[in-house]
């Protein structure tokens, strides 16, 4: 296992981006756990994740040539992670959408390079797989290949059927999907942490209850 991932998830504790308690998911289930990327909001934590997604990045060895950030989350995020990548000395280019096309200046429905080559995502988390599916499109009909997706956190819990929505975009769309940490790393963090050990039962719990096999 990389180190970065229990890096990533210590630090995601230490900012209070991922908070323990009882919340209700979006699919009305009680979690133990919140992840809030969001929080990820002043300059110094963003220049830590964004160095945390490019190692990530090149620890998978996915191939790319380019980065792509779905509005609005992956603005600051695409932008952040070829930065990071940069100081790694691998500089690509970058871009990412608007919401709505512009029909003056430029132009267009992206900002940045051209779409071109091979594009990889970058994203917070995978819900719905709403955007990731909005971005596919868009990199596809421009002619480049979307060859993956990062994102920060992977919940590794069921959606509607069998399958996590990291699992459906992977078998949806034939890319793989890379996350800087899992819920398996997170359960491995509290093992070894005295001061929240206290949620690893309640984390197992939900794991056992809801989660996927990979």
């Amino acid at each position: 296992m990389f180190k970065f991932r229990q890096d990533f998830i210590r630090f995601a504790v230490q900012q209070k981006v991922l908070c323990f308690g009882e919340f209700q998911t979006k699919a009305g289930r009680l979690s133990p756990y919140f992840f809030n990327a969001g929080l990820f909001n002043d300059g110094a934590s963003l220049r830590s994740l964004s160095q945390f997604y490019a190692q990530a990045i090149l620890a998978s060895g996915i191939s790319f040539d380019m980065l792509f950030g779905p509005a609005y989350k992956g603005i600051p995020l695409v932008a952040g992670t070829a930065i990071a990548l940069a100081e790694q000395g691998r500089n690509v280019p970058y871009c990412y959408n608007r919401k709505e096309a512009k029909d003056h200046g430029e132009g267009g429905t992206t900002v940045g390079a051209k779409l071109q080559g091979k594009v990889l995502i970058i994203d917070d988390v995978i819900s719905a797989g709403t955007s990731v599916r909005e971005s596919i499109e868009l990199i596809s009909s421009a002619g480049a290949e979307p060859c993956g997706v990062v994102i920060a956190l992977d919940r590794m819990e069921r959606g509607q059927g069998e399958l996590s929505a990291v699992q459906e975009v992977q078998h949806n769309y034939n890319i793989p999907v890379v996350s800087i940490a899992t819920l398996e790393d997170l359960l491995g963090y509290l093992q070894d942490e005295e001061e929240l050990v206290q949620n690893l039962h309640a984390t197992q719990l939900y794991r056992d209850k809801y989660g996927v096999t990979l």
